[in-house]
This record gives structure tokens, C-alpha cells and sequence, in this order.
């Protein structure tokens, strides 16, 4: 895919993972729209980057339907779609909770499914596009006090794999992208980026990923892409 004048929403955008790759896409001439729930932040993020920012909140149904509105009047259409939207915390079993699950899958899964499905309508409807979700390697392993948070991302690679069976015909790729440990907001109360550290991947090592995985050539494309600190230890 040339990515010049591309049409690319990318949730979660306004920092770490997301904001690496809105400004990588930006940099390749990519038409970018950046969402996130803090209003200040994303439009502040979007001015920095020169791209388009939307307040929406991945997790409410109501919020997808109005970003999608907006992009039929700006765009009338979209090319990229990276679901990098996600949240986590962590308990032990005897700790958990009916509320953590809803929580965390009405972002990590119902959220990334509904936007998944508003994107695959209009690409269906133009023959082309590209769906990336942001899963993590805790979609494949379990971990320690990991239940909620691998399970919804276990669930977002087993919608990956059938959205990409189902996709193919359209001509839309489906490409499921799995970090291991970035240093961002991510888990962060306040949302502050956490410093980066030595032996731990950076955001642009996954913006660099998916610039890969997009610019390919059309006629194939990549189902997952595992990206693994060298020696985090």
C-alpha cells in the first residue's frame, strides 16, 4: 500500500503506541485521525503531529458511531483502521471481580470489535483496506495475575483470525500486531508516558512495524507480527 493520502483512524492515539504511529504515517504523507478520551490531550497530540483528533471513548458504542460519522463527511471512507485502543490491571485470582472483566473487555474486545465492524463496512463497500488490532504477546501466554487482561486479548486474537478468513474476499487485510514490554501511559493512573528503559522495545519499534506490515504489497499481507524485547532481564 502507498501510504500517501491513505485514510487512518487510529484509536488510543494521543499517546504511546498510538501517537509512535500516527506521527510514522503522518511522516509518510498518510491522512491521520487520532482518537482518545481526554479532549485537551488529543487535541493538543494532533496539533504536535498535524493530524485530525476526535475525543471518543473506545468503550461506548455511541462514541465509535460518532467518529465514524465524522469520517464519512471528512473522509467519505477510510483505508487504515489500527484498534489500538487497551487497558489493563492486574489481580490474582482470589481477587478478581465480575466488574473487571466488563471493564476491561468493553475497551479491549466489545469496543475493538464494533470499530472493526463500522471500518469493515466501508471498506467492504470500496474493495480495500487494512484492519490492524494491538493485541500483546499476553494474547498468546498467560502470566501471573494476568486473567482479565490476557483473556481479552486472547480474545482479540481469536477475532483477528476470523475477521482475517472472513475479510479476504473483500480485499481487506487483517494483521494482528503483539508487543511484548513498551515503556508508555499504559497502566498509568495519570496517563504520564513512563521514561523509556534499556532492554525494553520503544513506541517506534512498533510504528516501525506497522509501517512494514502496510506498505507491503498489496497482493499479500502479514497475519501476526510478534515484537520481543531482546533482553528485557
Amino acid at each position: 500500500m502507498d501510504l500517501h493520502k491513505k485514510r487512518i483512524l487510529i484509536t488510543g492515539g494521543s499517546s504511546g503506541l498510538g501517537k509512535a504511529m500516527a506521527e510514522a504515517l503522518v511522516d509518510c504523507g498518510a491522512e491521520v485521525l487520532i482518537t482518545g478520551r481526554d479532549e485537551a490531550k488529543v487535541e493538543r497530540v494532533a496539533a504536535e503531529l498535524g493530524c485530525w483528533g476526535m475525543a471518543a471513548d473506545a468503550a461506548k458504542e455511541a462514541d465509535i458511531q460518532k467518529v465514524f460519522e465524522s469520517i464519512d463527511g471528512a473522509w467519505n471512507g477510510i483505508d487504515v483502521l489500527i484498534n489500538n485502543a487497551g487497558i489493563g490491571f492486574f489481580h490474582a485470582l482470589d481477587e478478581l471481580e465480575w466488574a473487571h472483566f466488563e471493564t476491561i473487555f468493553h475497551t479491549n474486545v466489545f469496543g475493538a470489535a464494533i470499530t472493526a465492524r463500522e471500518a469493515a463496512i466501508r471498506m467492504k463497500a470500496q474493495s480495500f483496506g487494512h484492519i490492524i488490532n494491538v493485541g500483546s504477546t499476553a494474547g498468546s501466554r498467560g502470566f501471573k495475575t494476568g486473567s482479565v487482561y490476557a483473556a481479552s486479548k486472547f480474545a482479540l486474537k481469536g477475532m483477528t483470525q476470523c475477521w482475517m478468513h472472513e475479510l479476504r474476499p473483500h480485499n481487506i487485510r487483517v494483521t494482528l500486531l503483539s508487543p511484548s514490554g513498551v515503556p508508555t501511559a499504559f497502566n498509568v493512573e495519570s496517563r504520564e508516558e513512563k521514561p523509556l528503559k534499556d532492554g525494553l522495545l520503544t513506541p517506534k519499534e512498533l510504528a516501525d512495524a506497522v509501517v512494514a506490515v502496510l506498505t507491503m504489497d498489496d497482493r499479500g499481507f502479514i497475519p501476526e507480527v510478534e515484537v520481543w524485547a531482546t533482553n528485557p532481564f
